[in-house]
């Protein structure tokens, strides 16, 4: 009798345990899959930065060093492999991105050029789809730290390599957004 028992709570136990385990393998592979999302925009992302780059070299030739920085970031997010290189490179990219969006506000005749007007509607559409793929590759990072660091599943995790994810922050960008914006007439 007393071994039906002790067989009984290990039964119930190992299920508990691969209970755990699978809902932890479910939620890294739903953040996984929520980084492949942001892979595609990013695609798209990087695809149409030297097009809007050799753009604006005709207009802004003495801006070279604002233009260089960018493709240099664009080069370095390409290359990331690992998601969290990914995300850091993306955040250096975003704030390359941000330098050159200041930069162009002293060119008009290139703010009206048709190709370029449509190139920045593009990388604007981008960008949108972009937040919102980020959102939902937080949640879903969110979700898997919520269960890799909660009682009991933090025993599960830890024994298994589980462990605490990056989330897609905005990085440098932060501390700009912070800020009041200038407004001048």
């Amino acid at each position: 009798m007393t071994l039906l028992i002790v067989l009984g709570i290990i039964v119930v136990l190992a299920i508990l345990v691969a209970s755990m385990y699978n809902t932890l393998v479910k939620l890294r592979n739903n953040r996984e899959n929520a980084f492949a999302d942001i892979d595609v925009q990013l695609k798209q992302r990087h695809d149409l930065i030297p097009q809007l780059v050799d753009t604006v070299k005709g207009y802004a030739s003495h801006e070279k060093e604002t233009l260089d920085r960018v493709i240099s970031a664009r080069n370095g997010a390409m290359n990331a492999r690992t998601i969290d290189e990914k995300i850091v490179a993306e955040n250096q990219l975003s704030s390359a991105l941000s330098g050159m969006r200041i930069t162009l506000e002293a060119y008009p005749d290139l703010k009206a050029n048709q190709n370029f007007l449509q190139l920045q509607e593009e990388v604007s559409d981008v960008e949108n789809k972009l937040a919102s793929v980020r959102r939902y590759f937080n949640s879903a990072t969110r979700e898997y730290n919520n269960a890799v660091q909660t009682f009991p599943s933090v025993l599960i995790a830890g024994m298994f390599g589980f462990h605490k994810e990056m989330m897609f922050d905005l990085g440098e960008q932060r501390t700009t957004l912070e800020e009041a914006p200038k407004i001048s007439f």
